[in-house]
């Protein structure tokens, strides 16, 4: 890991970094830079953006023109990461051609379309600024919304949360995310709108805490709020598709609710398994038990028959399913405290790399196609 010490105005950083290390470029200060209390230590210090794509190259020149004036203004060490998710057209030849033409560009790209969580996480694990951000590459984001996530996490928060108010989606989109959104809001308790929207800020603590996998970046709020993080939620411009189509529809929302469940889980009772499984266990062997001396007590006292009543067999099976619960519980609970760690590095689902020193591979390690 290498130290990177900048020194443009006499108060320098030092981050660890696997990265092209990340570069000022002075510029003047404009009416979206986030202002700076000159009484107190500046809290960001460095920015990373990292940008998720799929066949996007119509879209990246345009989104980086925009976006470098931005984070220039900024005066502020800064980083681009476009993470390639297995494209199939020109996208990385013209990331290869930004990366050529701007040293803050850098670039991985993925052997195949592993999806936008995998896409995040390698780029978590990547990137060293202070602040992560996070955008879709197809410009319906608006890179001069920057700078307004900055001034919103130095109020205190480690997560902004980006909110379409006014989406300039087709009623296909944006139907299934109205639903979407209203469920995850009220199971998960997180007061957010818009849990789809891929624009977002953290501190780098919350971005190495986050497990993502599957289909788990469209909760990065609740998982970090199940974590103790302080989510804000800040309202931006949404434009409207000009190359290429959007890669969603209404399939995602019943991915979207399979994917509630797992974060439900994760957030509730990833630490106390025993809670979620031993309840229904207690249940079904409590009544199972009680349902088995009653019979028992008729069987002694009244000298009935109980060897073809159906309260029998129901109280044998009820007694069973409380044992497997428990059973679950404590497998859970061992489990519990070993499993899920966050990304530390990069899985081997990379083919090709711009600006970017990755270590050498374990011996005998396999490669995921």
């Amino acid at each position: 890991m290498a130290q990177i010490q900048d020194g443009s105005k006499g108060n320098g950083f030092a981050i660890d970094a696997i990265s092209t290390p990340l570069r000022t470029s002075a510029g003047p200060r404009t009416a979206t830079s986030p202002p700076l209390d000159p009484e107190r230590e500046p809290s960001i210090r460095s920015v990373s953006v990292v940008v998720p794509c799929y066949n996007e190259e119509g879209n990246l020149p345009e989104l980086h023109r925009r976006l470098s004036a931005v984070l220039a203004s900024l005066a502020l060490p800064y980083e681009i990461l476009i993470v390639d998710d297995g494209s199939t057209d020109g996208t990385w030849a013209a990331i290869a051609a930004l990366h050529e033409a701007d040293g803050h560009v850098l670039a991985i790209r993925h052997r195949r379309n592993f999806g936008k969580a995998e896409a995040l996480a390698n780029g978590f694990a990547i990137v060293r600024g202070d602040v992560v951000l996070t955008m879709d590459g197809d410009l319906q984001d608006d890179p001069d919304e920057l700078s307004r996530f900055l001034v919103k996490l130095d109020e205190g928060y480690d997560l902004v949360s980006g909110w379409k108010q006014r989406r300039q989606d087709p009623l296909g989109k944006t139907a299934p995310s109205r639903v979407f959104n209203w469920t995850v809001r009220r199971v998960s308790g997180v007061p957010l709108h818009d849990f789809n929207c891929g624009y977002k800020a953290y501190r780098r603590d919350v971005t190495q805490a986050l497990r993502l996998y599957g289909e788990l970046h469209r909760f990065t709020p609740v998982l970090a709020a199940g974590e103790g993080f302080r989510i804000a939620e800040l309202p931006v411009r949404h434009h409207a598709r000009t190359w290429g189509r959007s890669k969603y529809g209404w399939s995602r929302l019943v991915k979207g609710f399979l994917d509630l469940l797992t974060v439900t889980f994760l957030t509730q009772y990833r630490q106390r398994p025993m809670h979620l499984f031993g309840l229904p266990g207690l249940v079904a062997l409590t009544v199972g038990i009680l349902i088995g001396l009653f019979l028992s007590l008729e069987k002694l006292i009244l000298g009935n028959s109980i060897g073809t009543r159906p309260l029998l067999l129901l109280s044998v099976l009820l007694v069973m399913i409380g044992a497997q619960f428990f059973g679950l519980g404590l497998l859970g609970e061992f489990l519990a405290h070993g499993s899920n760690e966050p990304r530390r590095e990069l899985r081997p689902l990379v083919r090709q790399t711009l600006g970017i020193s990755l270590p050498d591979p374990k011996p005998g390690a396999r490669v995921n196609e």
